[in-house]
Formats: structure tokens, sequence, C-alpha cells
């Protein structure tokens, strides 16, 4: 099929065979990596701004690698050091930016909806506590280079739910990509209304994971947060920190995944990071992948 969508915004209305084409795309663009000089004309002549409100590093770093290998102009905006600092909104910026004509912008805010305020071009690269839809993507892109497929695997993602873009993003992908999604975490961390997005629910981390084919790994969103959600950080690893141990009882070829950044000894050990069943710098360099392949199709090009 032919790519037509003009952003990207959220996953909750992306078709399985349009996920199917980011990531066949995506594929293709990961053999950009191995060259010895990164880059192909694909986009050249085009014009990708990062609007980033929030601090990131896989994320941007990404997308601007994602543009320059593919020859794009690419301009990174902070907050930090624009008028934004001199009061100017959001909105007015983002308009001032759309006023320039480049060919896609990028932008991560901390409130939800900011990327849905521009008009097209537009790549969600995190918008509060809403989603992430690039993040998703890669995940797929990662589980299908290891297990071969994505209909009928079992996923548990386990954490702050609650306040998680990336489990909000990968839901909607997962399920409609047929996987089975399991959410785990402590009452407080997991949204009432969270199975009417047709995910199982459990309360035990040991039961959640012991027949999942992919455990995802959150942090805990401590700068989204408002309230006592969690005891202590102690009593949260000591309940829901996944180590060896418990990885002991998970099936053998079991994926363990964490959208970063890591934080090592609360909701994974160091050993778990490193183990043989991580993926987790995989979906760092699918990052670049996705990313590329997204500013492609939404940007055009000739093929690399």
């Amino acid at each position: 099929m032919a790519w037509t969508r003009k952003d990207l915004v959220s996953m909750q209305d992306i078709e399985a065979t349009e996920i199917g084409e980011v990531l066949d795309t995506a594929e293709s663009m990961k053999e950009i990596a191995t060259r010895e000089i990164k880059k192909v004309p694909t986009l050249r002549g085009k014009t990708v701004v990062n609007l980033f409100y929030e601090a990131s590093t896989r994320t941007r770093t990404s997308f601007e690698i994602a543009g320059k290998w593919l020859s794009a102009d690419v301009i990174n905006f902070s907050a930090s050091g624009s008028s934004a600092e001199k009061g100017e909104s959001f909105l007015d910026t983002a308009r001032n930016i759309e006023a320039m004509s480049p060919d896609v912008v990028v932008v991560r805010h901390k409130a939800a909806g900011g990327p849905a305020l521009l008009a097209r071009h537009v790549i969600n690269a995190g918008d509060g506590a809403h989603e992430h839809p690039t993040q998703a993507l890669l995940d797929l892109l990662t589980i299908r280079e290891k297990k071969g497929h994505l209909e009928g695997l079992n996923v548990t993602i386990v954490g702050d739910i609650t306040h998680s873009r990336v489990a909000r993003s990968n839901i909607y992908a997962m399920r409609r990509m047929g996987m089975t999604v399991t959410v785990a975490g402590p009452p407080t961390l997991i949204p009432p209304a969270c199975q009417e997005l047709g995910v199982k629910v459990s309360h035990r981390l040991e039961e959640s994971i012991a027949h999942a084919d992919v455990i995802m790994m959150l942090r805990l969103q401590h700068e989204r947060m408002t309230g006592g959600f969690i005891p202590s950080l102690r009593e949260y690893s000591r309940v829901w920190g996944l180590g060896l141990d418990r990885l002991q009882h998970c099936r053998p070829d079991v994926l363990i995944m964490h959208p970063g950044p890591v934080n090592r000894g609360i909701e994974i050990s160091p050993e778990v990071a490193d183990s043989q069943y991580s993926v987790i710098l995989d979906q760092v360099t699918n990052g670049v992948a996705v990313r590329m392949a997204v500013l492609y199709l939404l940007a055009g090009g000739k093929a690399a």
C-alpha cells in the first residue's frame, strides 16, 4: 500500500497495514547503518525541525541522526534559549515554525495533545503521559526481529502504567497487531479503566510474567506524579523489581525490554539489563531505523 498519512500523532488510529509498512521500511533502512558512509540522498532538500520542550536523549538524538543519514536539513529547537523563555506560548512558537514551511516537525511536549495542535506533517515524539508512537514502532520492530512474528505473542508491561505514554502507544499498537497484552503493577499505578483498552490486569509480578514472550519494564515517572503512589523506592523495587531470581520462572526465550532511561536497581537489576534476555540496546538501534522510516514516509523521497 502507499503511505498516505500526513502525521503520526497517535497509535490509536493506525491500521495494522500501516504499522507493517513502517516496520518493513525500517527494516530496509537498517542497512544504511552498516555502510562506511552513512548517508543517502533520500530526503535531500527537505527540512526537519525537532521541536523539543522536554529533556530527551535517545528520541531526540535518533531523530537527528535519522534525518541527517537521509540527507535532510535538521534544525534542533529547545525551549531553553528560545522565545519560550520570554513568555511565548507553545502554540505561537509552533505556528511561527510552521510559517517557515518545514517539511516535518517532530514535537515533544509535556502537555498531552501538544503535537496535535500543529496542522500536518507532525511526528509526536512524546506528549505528556499521552503517547509516544515511534517508541511503540521501534519496540514492535525489535520484537519482530527477535521472534520472527508479532501475532499471538504474549506481552507483559510492568510498572507505572498510569503515567506512561510508552505503555499507551504500545497497547494500541500491540493489540492492533494481534498480540495479547497484560499490564502489571500496584493498583495505584494502573488506571481504573485500563481493561477497556483490551488488556489483562495483574497485581502480582510473578503471575504476570510466567508465560510472557516479552516483558517490558517501565521506570517510575516521578516527574508526572503528584501524590504518594508508592510507599518507597525500596519497597517498590522489592515487590516489582525484575531480578535474575524472578526470571528463573519465565520462558527460556523471553525478551526483556525497557524504553529507557533505565533506573538500575529499581525496576530492573543490572544483571537482567545486561543479560542475554535483554534487547534494550537493540531497541536503541532500531529507534534510528524506525525514525528514518517515518521521516521518509511522511516527507517523501526517493528510495535509499
